[in-house]
């Protein structure tokens, strides 16, 4: 694996790959890797002839600045736990790299990021999208890879690659979670020894909803959720909204839409944890 620091160096080697007919699969993270990150570079090999990773913590996606001060990060760990995948390039760029002109861009997503996380975080998908757009005109990938964990990100990402008309396939991948259930983040690493211990109830009561969700409406539904996670020690429901998975429009009832997802954002303590689960998701 070579760590590449210039984007200048870095679009020289995508370019001589390409005239190659290498197929170029991307996997942008902000470090602090994890298994997650990891079942990323393994679906990327799967997809694509050569794996590249970014690394970097991108300071337009922060609303919070002390948020952005605790985001954890190990380069050297990093590098170590990508040694023996398949990743083939790390790019770890400055941020005078990725932005040599401070980035005025602003994008309209319709609803889309109006409502969870673009409500409680303004701006933040607005720098999402601002640094996914620049990595592609950096990496130019055929494809790029990205977690179902981040839900809306997901479902922004796509909406700006249709509207700059980018070639590039979007790939979701599914959760990765830890062995008691908890999704895997960076963030889980600043987790007290008690957070760390009930943050599973997150899942775990999630999971649960789906037969309780068989008997009972959205709006029972909803509070039944937030009530057992409240109930849990250091855990706080930030907001639980139940979604059409397209439009992340909130449903009224399970019959509103084919494709139903509860989208949830947990404070433990002063860590902001994020998780889903799929209600409905019809398969024609």
């Amino acid at each position: 694996m070579e760590i590449i620091r210039a984007a200048s160096e870095l679009k020289t080697r995508i370019a001589a790959l390409k005239e190659a007919g290498k197929v170029i699969g991307f996997v942008p993270t902000m470090g602090a890797l994890h298994e997650g990150h990891l079942s990323l570079v393994k679906e990327a090999a799967g997809h694509s002839d050569v794996v590249v990773m970014s690394i970097f913590v991108n300071p337009n996606q922060f609303n919070n600045a002390s948020d952005l001060e605790r985001y954890p990060r190990d380069l050297q760990k990093d590098a170590a736990l990508l040694e023996g995948t398949a990743c083939e390039l790390l790019f770890v760029p400055s941020v005078k790299e990725v932005y040599p002109e401070p980035d005025q861009r602003v994008f309209d997503f319709g609803d889309l990021d109006k409502v969870m996380e673009g409500k409680f975080r303004p701006g933040h998908f607005n720098g999402v999208a601002q640094v996914v757009s620049r990595l592609f005109d950096l990496v130019a990938p055929h494809k790029a890879f990205f977690g179902e964990k981040d839900f809306q990100q997901l479902a922004v990402v796509r909406a700006m690659v249709r509207q700059l008309n980018y070639e590039v396939e979007i790939v979701p991948c599914p959760i990765v979670r830890e062995a008691d259930g908890l999704a895997m983040s960076s963030r889980n690493l600043l987790l007290s020894t008690l957070q760390r211990k009930n943050a599973p109830q997150i899942a775990l009561t999630l999971s649960e909803s789906c037969n309780f969700a068989a008997t009972h409406s959205v709006a029972e539904t909803k509070q039944q959720v937030v009530h057992a996670i409240n109930a849990v020690p250091e855990l706080e429901v930030e907001y639980f909204e139940i979604v059409d998975g397209n439009s992340l429009q909130a449903v009224g009832s399970w019959e509103e839409s084919s494709y139903v997802v509860g989208c949830i954002a947990v404070f433990a303590g002063e860590v902001r944890l994020i998780d889903n689960v799929i209600y409905k998701k019809s398969m024609s």
